[in-house]
C-alpha cells in the first residue's frame, strides 16, 4: 500500500531516494558486467556506487531539512562525488531537479514531473555530443511518461502516475539494445541506463508499495571464485585516461569552457552550476584539461584513471588477483604494462600549481620545473578518496586485490590506503602491504608480485612471498647535490656545508624497519659512479642472484655507466631494468639522483607450505 498519496515531503523523498540507491549498489556488479559504452572498461556500476554513496550520506544524516534544501545538498553532494560518465550525468540530473524546486517544501505530482523534466534537459545539456540509445534516452523517456500520466490522470495520485510511468521507463531501457552499434553487438543493454531504471525503480518501490530496498551486503553478493567478465571488445581505445576535476568561481562561463575542452578528446560531461563545474573526460594528456579548468577559476579534485589498463583489467580471466601500488614506486614501464600493474598517483604541488604524479606530469617534466621553479615542491600521499576509487574499480573484478605501498616510516600512504580498503564495499578483498621500503625497491616487490599474478599464484601464497622478500630487497641512494634536499627541508643547511667542505657524497639506503638512513660515504666526485656500484656490491654480492633495478633523474648516460659498472662487480643479475625517477624522490635529491634497487632473484619456499 502506498505511503504516499498527492505529495512527497522531504523525509518521504529522503527515503525514497535511499531505496532507489540501494537498488543500484546491490545491481553494481551486473552494470559492470554489462558495460560496453563509451568505453568497455567495466566501471559503470562502480561508478554510479560511489557517486551516489556521496548522497547516501548526505540521505543518512538527513534532519527534516525543507525539500528545497535537501536537494540542494544532494545537488551538490553528487557534484563533488561523482566519478564517471554516468556519475557525472546523474549529479547533473540532480542539479535540474534541485533547481527546478526553487524553495518547494513538498512535490505534487505535477511539480515532481516538472522537476524531472528540468533534470533531464540539464543532464542532455551536459554533454557535448549527446547520443541515442544512453541514459539520457532513458531520463527523457521518463520525463516524458510522467508528463502524460499528470496530463491524462488530472489529480490522481502518486502511486497512480508513477505506476503508469514506470513501463515506459523499462520499454525505453530495453530499445537501448538496439540503439547503438556497440550495445547491439554486445547484446545488453547501456548499462549507465540500467543503473538510471534501478535508482527510479528503488523509489517507486517505497512511494507506492512501502518499502525501502535494504542496502546490500556486497562481501555475500558473489563467490571468490567468480571473475566477472565485461561484454565488448578488447580494441584500444583512442583515448588513455578518464580525466575529472571540479572547477571553483563566481561566475563560470560553462559554454566557453565547454569549447575549450571537446577539442581534446570525448565522452565530455559538464555539469555543474556557475559557482561549481564538475568536468568529466577522455584525453591523453590531463594537463590540459586542467590547465584549461584554471583559466575558469580554482581546479581542485583532479583524477585522472587509466582507462586502458581498466579496460584490460575488466575482460583480463587469467589473474587470481590484481596488484596496485602508489606512485612513490620507481617502475619500469615496460614491467607496468606487461604486468598491468595499477598505480594511485601520489599529489606534487608548486605553490598553488598541483599536478597528479606521473599523470598530469612525466618525470622529465617534474625535474625541469623543479630546475627553474622558485617554489620547491611538496608531495603528499593519495588522499584515501584516491585509493578508495581504483579499489572499488579493481574489487569487483578480480576476487582479490593486492596492495603494495611505500614504507609507512616515510610516509602516511600506508595508512591511506589501509583506510580506503576498510571502506570499500566490493566483493574482493583487498589486501595492503608495508613494502618497508621506497622507489625501486617498493617497485620491485609490486613487480614480483605482478608476477605472481601473472603466473596464477594464490593469492595467499604470493602474500607469504612477498613478506619474505621484503628484508631482501632495499634501495641504495646518490644525490648530485643536497641543495633540494635542504630547499624540501629534509636535511639542515648545516650537512650540507660541512658535506662541501669536506667534499663528501652521502650514500642512503632503507633499512630492514622500513627507514630511509645514510649508508656510508666517499669523498669527491672522481669516479661517484664507480664508487657507488662498489658500495651496492660489497654489500648485495653475497646474497646470491638479484634482480637489479637503476633509476636516474634526467642523466641516462649516469644510469647506462653505473649498469656496466655493476654487472662488473655483481656476479650474477637475473633480471635489470633502468627506468627515470620520479618525484617522490627526486624532490629531495634533484636533477642527477641515482637509486640501485636490489632484490633476491631465487625462488622462495613457500613459507606457508
Amino acid at each position: 500500500m502506498s505511503t504516499v498519496s498527492n505529495h512527497l515531503d522531504g523525509p518521504a523523498f529522503a527515503a525514497a531516494l535511499v531505496s532507489g540507491i540501494n537498488r543500484v549498489i546491490a545491481d553494481q556488479d551486473f552494470l559492470n558486467r554489462i558495460n560496453v559504452y563509451p568505453v568497455a572498461d567495466g566501471d559503470t556500476g562502480t561508478n554510479l556506487t560511489l557517486s551516489l554513496g556521496a548522497a547516501l550520506e548526505i540521505l543518512q544524516q538527513y534532519d527534516d531539512k525543507p525539500l528545497s534544501s535537501l536537494l540542494a545538498s544532494i545537488a551538490d553532494a553528487l557534484l563533488d562525488g561523482a566519478r564517471g560518465n554516468s556519475g557525472a550525468i546523474v549529479a547533473q540530473f540532480f542539479q535540474g531537479v534541485s533547481d527546478s524546486s526553487g524553495d518547494l517544501t513538498r512535490f505534487t505530482p505535477y511539480t515532481f514531473g516538472k522537476a524531472i523534466r528540468q533534470g533531464s534537459d540539464y543532464a542532455h545539456d551536459a554533454l557535448s555530443n549527446p547520443e541515442e540509445g544512453t541514459i539520457l534516452t532513458v531520463i527523457a523517456a521518463y520525463a516524458d511518461a510522467l508528463a502524460n500520466e499528470i496530463s491524462k490522470a488530472g489529480n490522481a495520485g502518486f502511486a497512480t502516475v508513477l505506476t503508469n510511468a514506470l513501463p515506459a521507463l523499462e520499454d525505453s531501457l530495453a530499445r537501448t539494445t538496439g540503439q547503438l552499434d556497440v550495445l547491439r553487438k554486445a547484446g545488453v543493454v547501456d548499462a549507465g541506463a540500467k543503473g538510471f531504471v534501478d535508482l527510479i525503480t528503488g523509489m517507486h518501490d517505497f512511494i507506492v508499495h512501502g518499502r525501502i530496498t535494504e542496502q546490500p551486503d556486497l562481501s555475500l553478493l558473489h563467490s571468490d571464485e567468480v571473475m566477472i567478465s565485461a561484454a565488448g571488445s578488447q580494441d584500444v581505445y583512442e583515448y588513455r585516461f578518464c580525466t575529472e576535476c571540479i572547477v571553483t568561481g563566481t561566475d563560470i562561463d560553462r559554454r566557453k569552457l565547454r569549447e575549450r575542452l571537446v577539442a581534446l578528446g570525448d565522452s565530455l560531461v559538464l555539469a555543474g552550476t556557475k559557482r561549481k563545474a564538475k568536468i568529466h573526460i577522455h584525453v591523453n594528456d590531463p594537463t590540459a584539461v586542467f590547465d584549461i579548468g584554471r583559466r575558469f577559476g580554482a581546479v581542485s579534485a583532479e583524477k585522472a584513471d587509466d582507462l586502458h589498463r581498466q579496460q584490460h583489467s575488466s575482460h583480463d580471466s587469467s589473474r587470481r588477483f590484481a596488484v596496485i601500488t602508489d606512485s612513490a614506486a620507481d617502475i619500469a614501464d615496460e614491467d607496468l604494462e606487461r604486468l598491468d600493474i595499477h598505480m594511485v598517483p601520489c599529489r606534487i604541488q608548486f605553490g598553488e600549481r598541483g599536478y597528479l604524479d606521473k599523470v598530469s606530469i612525466t618525470s622529465a617534466e617534474f625535474f625541469a620545473e623543479l630546475e627553474r621553479n622558485p617554489n620547491h615542491p611538496t608531495t603528499s600521499q593519495p588522499a584515501p578518496g584516491d585509493f578508495r576509487r581504483q579499489f572499488q574499480f579493481l574489487a569487483s573484478h578480480y576476487p582479490d586485490v593486492l596492495s603494495i605501498n611505500l614504507t609507512g616510516a616515510a610516509s602516511g600512504t600506508l595508512e591511506a590506503a589501509r583506510s580506503a580498503a576498510g571502506r570499500t564495499n566490493a566483493p574482493g578483498r583487498i589486501h595492503v602491504i608495508n613494502s618497508l621500503n621506497a622507489s625501486l625497491g617498493q617497485g620491485l616487490l609490486a613487480v614480483f608480485a605482478a608476477e605472481c599474478a601473472a603466473s596464477g599464484v594464490p593469492v595467499e601464497t604470493a602474500i607469504r612471498s612477498v613478506q619474505a622478500l621484503i628484508p631482501r630487497t632495499r634501495s641504495y641512494a646518490i644525490l648530485n647535490n643536497l641543495d633540494y634536499a635542504v630547499r624540501g627541508g629534509r636535511i639542515p643547511k648545516w650537512v650540507r656545508t660541512v658535506a662541501r667542505l669536506l667534499r663528501v657524497i652521502p650514500i642512503i639506503r632503507t633499512t630492514p624497519d622500513g627507514k630511509i638512513r645514510l649508508s656510508g660515504f666517499f669523498f669527491g666526485k672522481h669516479k661517484r659512479i664507480e664508487k657507488f656500484a662498489l658500495h651496492v656490491a660489497r654489500r648485495e654480492g653475497r646474497q646470491g642472484c638479484l634482480n637489479v633495478a637503476i633509476g636516474h633523474a634526467t642523466s641516462p648516460a649516469d644510469a647506462r655507466e653505473l649498469e656496466r659498472k655493476l654487472r662488473e662487480r655483481l656476479p650474477c643479475i637475473t633480471r635489470l631494468t633502468t627506468t627515470e625517477l620520479g618525484a617522490a624522490l627526486g624532490a629531495h635529491g634533484g636533477p642527477g639522483t641515482l637509486v640501485i634497487g636490489t632484490q633476491l632473484a631465487e625462488p622462495i619456499d613457500d613459507p606457508g607450505a
